[in-house]
């Protein structure tokens, strides 16, 4: 097996060892496993974020397997053990920890408080809603990346970044919804994870626009 300072150095090749030092020493929630989530995951796991929180109450199902980041083997298994599991195998010197709960008005305090990232990732408005209003009322000073509009099969140039104050930011195209029409699919959903993804290690480097 590679060694951590292996995989270290081969990251800071890519990156450049004053970036790789802010990535690795940084702290990202995800909230939501589902098909931003889990790509969202797996994309800033293999740039090498040293401190990962996963945050899901569901399990995987087989509807899920279209877009999201997991396998056959691991129907019915809680997403955030899965994903935990997963991301052992492409990055296992990333430290992964979880919370296995539904996010609510009253334990964002609790759950969010050792991340200075946050990416919201979740299915429903009204959740989504929640989280954007509790993380901008309790942690102000967190950088919020959140996502709207992935649905369908419009063109993937309309997915973009939008800053909408100096520390929350928004992707996707803000129209497409899943209930209308043609629903998710997983080449537009990884698109607009890439998008949260992407902003998310911009803000690690310092870097404020989209």
């Amino acid at each position: 097996m590679l060694t951590e300072e292996e995989f270290y150095q081969a990251l800071c090749e890519r990156h450049g060892t004053a970036l790789q030092e802010k990535i690795s020493a940084s702290h990202v929630a995800v909230c939501g496993l589902g098909g931003l989530g889990s790509n969202i995951a797996v994309a800033l796991a293999r740039a090498g974020v040293g401190w990962l929180h996963l945050i899901d109450f569901d399990r995987v199902d087989i509807t899920n397997l279209n877009r999201q980041q997991y396998f056959v083997r691991q129907l019915g298994q809680w997403k955030t053990e899965a994903l935990r599991d997963t991301l052992a195998e492409i990055a296992p010197y990333c430290h992964v920890s979880i919370d296995t709960v539904k996010v609510t008005e009253e334990n964002i305090p609790r759950l969010l408080g050792e991340d200075m990232f946050v990416c919201e990732a979740f299915d429903r408005p009204e959740a989504k809603a929640m989280l954007v209003s509790g993380v901008l009322e309790h942690f102000p000073e967190k950088y919020l990346v959140a996502g709207s509009g992935m649905a369908g099969l419009g063109t993937a140039n309309s997915i973009r970044t939008r800053r909408i104050s100096s520390h929350f930011y928004i992707c996707g195209d803000e129209v497409s919804d899943s209930s209308e029409g043609l629903g998710l699919i997983s080449s537009r959903v990884m698109v607009c994870a890439a998008h949260e993804a992407n902003m998310i290690l911009r803000l690690i480097a310092g870097e404020t626009q989209p």
